[in-house]
């Protein structure tokens, strides 16, 4: 099975920013307990959709903000 990218440029870097940011926030110590957990799973699913383009939700609900080609 092949993945489809379906993410565009922008909600990749979008993705990838608020990932570095949930981590760094977890990383700071401004986020503990719980929400540290919570900030870093995010990071993670962020950070790692963003690298790759492909979103498992994005293809579940057929949504896509790659622009269509021809």
């Amino acid at each position: 099975m092949r993945l489809t990218l379906n993410l565009s440029t922008a909600d990749r870097v979008v993705r990838v920013v608020v990932g570095v940011i949930l981590a760094a926030l977890a990383v700071a110590g401004v986020a503990s307990g719980a929400v540290a957990i919570v900030a870093w799973v995010l990071a993670v699913i962020l950070v790692a959709t963003g690298l790759t383009g492909f979103c498992p939700l994005y293809m579940l609900v057929g949504f896509s903000t790659r622009p269509k080609t021809r």
